[in-house]
């Protein structure tokens, strides 16, 4: 999309969320009785939102469509909409999703909070964005949510609080997995096509190649020779236990990859960047990990 297409989009977005609104009225989130409106630009951080906030806020979220590659995403007006009136913004961060800075700066909005998870455990441009396969990150802003809900509705701070504990309870069976498939596979070599779940990878100890050809792939550039030649041979010569494939995003390269580890017998785990659907944040993250852990145990 040009600049100017989308300078338009912007100006036609506000223009229609201030005439929804109507002049001299508030927001509908800040009026008696009403939920707080909360937009996540992904979908996991939206349902962790609705597991604290509970039938106190009302949620959008952005990216949710698990058949579409978040990085080629393009903002509609109903986005703008939903932003102006927000009165808590949630973005992933480095980079990750940049279009959720240009709304946010054009949807002008003094009372709304914005959650850069990123900014919460010192993530800079550069780092793997892919921050929701790092439970630090996640428990991190479970934190800071619970804190903004109660802030700005102190009325139901305890529910807040209460849901809060709840949710990070409910991580400990994810936790435990993890430890249980460290402790079995600590050290043994992987290979992935894009550093989706590189977080992962480290929590369960396990030994990440390819990282040149891994950067290419996620940053839409064309892989150099010798990683290319490096990855292949560690498919080839079995110097990998598996392969972690992005289910969403298409690229020949990868799709090369992956049909070379099918012909190598190496076992192929797909991950995704968007929650499926029908899943929780904590029922989707074990079974990615007991997927890692069943292609380990071949």
């Amino acid at each position: 999309m040009s600049m100017s297409r989308f300078a338009l989009l912007i100006v036609a977005t506000i223009v229609l969320a201030f005439l929804t609104i109507g002049p001299g009225l508030a927001p509908a989130w800040a009026q008696a009785g009403q939920p707080i409106a909360i937009v996540a630009a992904e979908n996991f951080y939206g349902d962790i939102a609705r597991q604290i906030g509970g039938a106190h806020v009302s949620v959008t979220s952005i990216l949710e469509n698990p058949d579409e590659d978040p990085h080629l995403f393009e903002a509609s007006a109903s986005v703008g909409r939903a932003l102006s009136t927000a009165e808590i913004a949630i973005e992933n961060g480095v980079d990750y999703d940049p279009w959720m800075d240009k709304l946010l700066g054009a949807a002008k909005n003094s009372h709304r909070k914005t959650i850069v998870v990123a900014d919460l455990i010192g993530k800079k441009a550069g780092d793997n964005p892919h921050l929701w396969y790092d439970l630090r990150a996640i428990e991190a802003f479970a934190n800071v949510l619970a804190d903004d809900l109660s802030t700005l509705d102190p009325t139901h701070k305890a529910e807040y609080e209460s849901k809060l504990a709840a949710f990070r309870h409910s991580l400990a069976p994810l936790k435990d997995t993890i430890k249980t498939t460290r402790a079995h596979y600590a050290g043994a070599p992987v290979t992935a096509t894009e550093p989706v779940f590189g977080y992962m990878f480290e929590a369960l100890g396990l030994v990440s190649r390819n990282p040149g050809f891994q950067l290419a792939v996620m940053n839409n550039t064309e892989p150099s020779a010798s990683d290319v030649a490096g990855f292949e041979s560690d498919l080839r010569q079995h110097r990998v236990r598996l392969l972690a494939y992005n289910r969403q995003a298409s690229d020949p390269i990868a799709e090369r990859m992956h049909k070379l580890a099918d012909e190598s017998h190496i076992p192929v785990v797909g991950v995704t960047e968007t929650e499926p659907p029908g899943q929780n944040y904590q029922a989707w993250m074990t079974s990615e990990v007991d997927a890692v852990a069943q292609a380990l145990s071949k």
